[in-house]
């Protein structure tokens, strides 16, 4: 069984420090900020992207990564994959650049040759709840970190616990804690985990590992006809568990190309958008009667998602396609309101604040649109890094963090 080797310990801080609690709107704590639909939640955006507006604060150089930045009150906690050997996950003061901690181990791996052009870095975004950072590695393995010296606190190996093949893609879904839980899509299966020590709970929803057994998206908790379920979505399958239990309440087979599904899931209400590469974009409706739940096709729109996740404003989903366009969907009834009549890069991370949306693009460029359904209208543009960025942007407080393939970077603004 591999451990865990801090490899720097610079100023690990001898008085206690509070990092706040997992969801306070002024953290980023987890795969699409506090609470998991790509919203920030304080009280200010930017107004414009000027340099002089938004301006560098600090930098630091890392090796590749597609997990996006945490944030906690005092840190910033990044990953790498270095040499094409090793991950490290390091701990930054946020406002001085300067590195609290580093923690490094073996695990790096090849990804298929059709997505090696993307990288085989470490790709799932960490999650914070305050005292611990928990962290999957590629090769299918979660760790706990304690956030104020980057030292183990526990560790499990799905492949090694559960003979389950590495997934070929990697450890790709997020983790999600709830309440004195975490929740992970892996080991080809859907485990709920004590997170102080890493126990089992249960393990459910099964797959046959290797290709199908890589879930891409990341689950999330949500209540579905008055009923608190965890929303998850395999390679082929969309799914509602019992949080208690792992018991599947309702199951539906999403269309995909060689199961490719990967955004995740949008909940509206007791309605769920999809759309998967190659394929087309569906809105399901869950109801319950005394037998329980169904799931029905509300309406499909041609329009073909791909890795990045849409966000829902006023009831009008704004997503980057497989086409690299930028697109608006009414979810009342599947009109496409608008596309883009310009291409974009492959990947777009995005983050909305009232009617405002934050764009990174793959291609290092930063946008600022407004969210209107009647036209696209982008209000300022901004070259924010010369590397690709394939890692999902983070906000706290008046701070933008990105992260590169080669950078953290964290601007500042001023409205």
């Amino acid at each position: 069984m591999q451990h865990f080797f801090p490899v720097t310990t610079l100023g690990v801080l001898s008085v206690f420090i509070s990092f706040g609690f997992a969801g306070e709107p002024n953290l980023w704590n987890q795969w699409r900020g506090p609470n998991r639909d790509g919203f920030h939640l304080g009280n200010s955006f930017p107004n414009n992207l000027a340099k002089e507006s938004l301006q560098l604060s600090w930098k630091a150089n890392l090796g590749p990564s597609y997990s996006g930045p945490i944030v906690s009150d005092q840190l910033v906690f990044t990953t790498e994959t270095k040499n094409k050997e090793s991950e490290v996950v390091h701990a930054y003061d946020r406002k001085t650049g300067k590195e609290i901690w580093a923690t490094e181990w073996k695990g790096a791996m090849s990804v298929p040759f059709f997505a090696g052009s993307n990288g085989s870095w470490i790709r799932a975004t960490p999650a914070f709840d305050g005292e611990s950072l928990y962290v999957a590695g590629i090769k299918d393995v979660l760790v706990c970190l304690n956030a104020i010296d980057g030292k183990e606190k526990w560790r499990i190996d799905f492949v090694e616990q559960f003979k389950t093949p590495v997934p070929s893609f990697g450890f790709v879904s997020s983790p999600l804690i709830d309440g004195d839980a975490i929740y992970v899509q892996a080991g080809a299966s859907v485990f709920k985990l004590n997170k102080k020590n890493g126990t089992v709970i249960w393990r459910s929803f099964k797959d046959s590992g290797g290709m199908n057994g890589s879930a891409f998206a990341s689950p999330l908790m949500t209540t579905l006809c008055g009923q608190k379920q965890l929303l998850i979505q395999s390679r082929e399958k969309l799914a509602g568990l019992n949080p208690e239990n792992g018991d599947v309440l309702w199951s539906k087979v999403v269309p995909n190309f060689r199961g490719m599904n990967i955004f995740t899931p949008v909940v509206v209400g007791d309605t769920i958008f999809a759309s998967t590469y190659q394929n087309k974009s569906w809105l399901y409706k869950i109801s319950k009667n005394d037998s329980g739940f169904a799931v029905n096709d509300v309406w499909e729109n041609k329009l073909q998602g791909y890795m990045s996740t849409p966000v829902v404003i006023n009831g009008f989903a704004y997503m980057h396609l497989q086409n690299q366009r930028f697109t608006c969907v009414d979810l009342s009834n599947g009109e496409t309101k608008w596309t883009s009549p310009k291409s974009f890069g492959k990947y777009w991370s995005l983050i909305a604040y009232k009617n405002r949306i934050l764009a990174l693009d793959q291609k290092g460029i930063l946008y600022l649109i407004e969210a209107d359904p009647k036209e696209f209208r982008v209000l300022e543009t901004r070259e924010i890094t010369e590397n690709e960025s394939w890692a999902h942007l983070a906000i706290s407080g008046d701070q933008i963090f990105i992260r590169d393939l080669k950078t953290l970077s964290v601007f500042q603004w001023k409205n």
